[in-house]
């Protein structure tokens, strides 16, 4: 399941300069831009598709550095976030990426599912540099799965 998670982190390439010349097209009720705080922000119904990866969410907030878009420092999804990849979906509340230590973060009410189950979870830490995936309860809750034998 580890590996399958990892094509979640595609949600990371909207920020990684490696694959900048991919496609990804961006569809909201609202978008802002604050040059102050250099943030984009996509707000209501956000539909984020990429090759490899779509995100829903009720909002996205990309910031940018002194390089401007080309330049992500962070990428915030929230509300009823949703990723889904041709083998898995992951739902939560809160899904945070950052490129300068390549860790991308999905909180609140976890789940991913795919072909080999589903699990559950208060929160979600994949690194990309390591290919480490860590689940864990939250709160005091503990982490669950069922899982399909093949």
């Amino acid at each position: 399941m580890t590996r399958a998670i990892l094509a979640l982190l595609l949600l990371a390439s909207l920020a990684a300069p490696a694959l900048a010349q991919q496609r990804v097209e961006i569809a909201a009720d609202l978008f802002t831009v604050e040059e102050a705080s250099h943030e984009a922000i996509f707000t209501g119904n956000v539909l984020v598709e990429h090759p490899s990866v779509t995100v829903w969410a009720d909002r996205v907030v990309a910031t940018y550095g002194e390089g401007g878009t080309t330049d992500i420092r962070t990428f915030v999804a929230t509300g009823h976030v949703r990723l889904k990849t041709t083998e898995q979906t992951a739902t939560g509340e809160r899904a945070v990426f950052t490129p300068a230590d390549q860790l991308l973060r999905l909180t609140g009410n976890v789940t991913v599912t795919n072909a080999g189950g589903t699990v559950d979870a208060g929160e979600l830490v994949v690194n990309l540099k390591t290919n480490v995936s860590t689940f864990t309860g939250g709160s005091g809750g503990r982490v669950t799965g069922v899982f399909t034998s093949q």
